[in-house]
């Protein structure tokens, strides 16, 4: 069991000599600050792979001495091109006052490996835990070619857990004591799929509004073609286009978003991950025709996964999920998602759960990224202060305190803050 915070942080032993099992390159460096205030200035991030995840006013921690180390495994595909390099491009940060544990993290969306460092890095270093986080295998909207990717994502997130665990022993001279898996969307898709297939890897995880796929539906390519195909006559004045929006999992009261949402992320996302799992749906073509009407040949607001199931749903069983975790999760999900609506998503793998090893807490107003809170700040909340507050419940339920029942969590005063109960 972990001490209280405040008790465990100790300074890490000298430097030993230190490699990443598996790695093909690493890069050792050591830094006065890992958090994202340092390595924005030192180079040791990249901000554009944060972008728009997080709200402006998320606090900034103090600096966090320690070692850093970037590096990649091999691999043959070549979407991540930061530092020059090729795809499964990780980073491990080690900080010198240690509490013992270790968070393991992956990209969301097709991000790359720094895409964490605000939301999550910063926070988890001021704690004194060991970070790592992977790039997933491939990256970019364009992931799709490494074949079978997604399948790539959670070994790659094995691999990276695996090997951090070993150089957080060379570093610190014993292993860690609690590991923790954590991510967002995607991120939090790959933390359901280890603690229902590489439990042993972890202690517990924290879940920040993970994709959902599974073979019967719902996933991606069950919603979103329905709002591709309603989203349009909605805005021409269908009186019945609403409804459908509704229908789909979009609820009443997040209309502000869908115009945002239509533009850069529903047509984009089932394009390319219907490339994925269906690539001869669109014939020749490659991730299909963009903001085609429904009606076009090939068009993906038409595509049926029902329909197209006998072909798709094969591969998408390599990736699904059941729900049978068999370590402690805990999920935050906003009720205002309206990229990966709460109706077809949480609400669904929550009842997929057994209650003893779930909790499950609805955000009221919170949305897919903080970082449009900010353009609405009286009609949006930011989740990661519930992130963080579920974080620390999932501490102290490794150490024998169970967390609050899941709930819905109404908006505080206080949007930089979450109480779970």
């Amino acid at each position: 069991m972990l001490l209280p915070l405040v008790l465990v942080l100790a300074l890490a032993p000298p430097v030993p000599a230190m490699t990443v099992p598996g790695a093909e390159h690493q890069q050792i460096a050591h830094l006065a600050d890992l958090t994202t205030t340092g390595t924005t200035a030192t180079g040791h991030t990249d901000p554009a792979d944060w972008a728009g995840l997080t709200s402006a006013r998320l606090p900034v921690p103090d600096p966090v001495a320690g070692i850093q180390v970037d590096g990649y495994f091999p691999d043959t595909s070549r979407t991540n091109t930061n530092h020059g390099w090729h795809d499964s491009q990780f980073v491990l940060r080690l900080p010198d006052r240690w509490n013992g544990g270790l968070v393991v993290t992956g990209a969301p969306g097709v991000r790359e490996q720094y895409a964490n460092d605000r939301a999550i890095s910063d926070w988890v270093l001021s704690r004194g835990y060991a970070f790592a986080s992977t790039d997933k295998g491939n990256t970019g909207v364009q992931f799709y070619r490494d074949g079978r990717a997604m399948e790539e994502w959670n070994q790659r997130f094995t691999q990276l857990t695996l090997a951090a665990k070993s150089v957080v022993r060379q570093r610190y001279g014993r292993a860690p004591s609690r590991t923790i898996a954590t991510g967002i969307s995607n991120g939090g898709y790959l933390v359901r799929w280890q603690l229902e297939n590489r439990p042993h890897l972890y202690d517990g995880g924290v879940d920040w509004e993970g994709t959902l796929w599974t073979v019967d539906g719902p996933n991606p390519l069950t919603f979103l073609p329905p709002v591709l195909r309603a989203y349009p006559a909605y805005l021409a004045g269908d009186p019945s286009a609403h409804a459908r929006m509704v229908a789909a999992g979009f609820p009443a009261g997040t209309e502000f978003l869908w115009d945002y949402h239509y533009r850069y992320y529903w047509d984009l996302t089932q394009r390319i991950y219907r490339e994925e799992f269906d690539p001869g749906y669109d014939g020749s073509l490659e991730a299909g025709i963009p903001f085609c009407a429904p009606g076009t040949a090939f068009c993906d607001a038409d595509y049926s996964y029902a329909g197209r199931r006998r072909i798709a749903g094969p591969l998408v069983s390599r990736i699904d999920l059941t729900g049978k975790v068999k370590r402690p999760l805990i999920t935050v999900h906003g009720t205002y998602d309206v990229l990966l609506p709460i109706s077809q998503d949480s609400d669904v793998y929550a009842a997929m759960t057994p209650d003893r090893l779930h909790r499950y807490y609805r955000v009221e107003q919170g949305t897919h990224v903080d970082g449009l809170v900010d353009a609405y700040p009286d009609r949006l909340r930011p989740l990661a202060p519930c992130h963080r507050s579920a974080f620390v419940a999932l501490e102290r339920w490794l150490d024998g305190l169970a967390p609050p029942a899941s709930a819905t969590l109404a908006r505080p005063d206080d949007v930089q803050t979450c109480p779970l109960a």
